[in-house]
């Protein structure tokens, strides 16, 4: 079954850290912590009852690509974005270090 992106242009108020971020449609993680939400079944769907925090625990480049991989802190799920241009050069920098990319 293929996965199906449903683009939700919403606002929120990061649950880590307190930012408020104005989301585009595209919009997994908030770009101050890199932390997200556990929301998701499907990109954009909104239809998972988890609601859990999604700890950014690894940073990679594929193909020329930054892929942020958060876990769940409540159900331990793992899922894998692209970062955004928006997101902190400081936060991206240090989950690379403690990634040891």
């Amino acid at each position: 079954m293929t996965k199906k992106f449903t683009r939700t242009i919403e606002n929120f108020t990061c649950q880590q850290c307190k930012t408020h971020v104005t989301g585009n449609g595209y919009t997994n993680h908030c770009p101050h912590c890199l932390w997200s939400k556990h929301v998701d079944i499907n990109p954009g769907d909104r239809a998972h009852s988890c609601t859990g925090l999604m700890e950014p625990i690894q940073i990679n480049i594929q193909s020329n690509e930054t892929i942020i991989t958060h876990q769940c802190t409540k159900c331990g799920t793992i899922k894998k974005n692209k970062n955004h241009e928006s997101d902190s050069t400081s936060a991206i920098l240090a989950m690379m270090k403690k990634s040891h990319i």
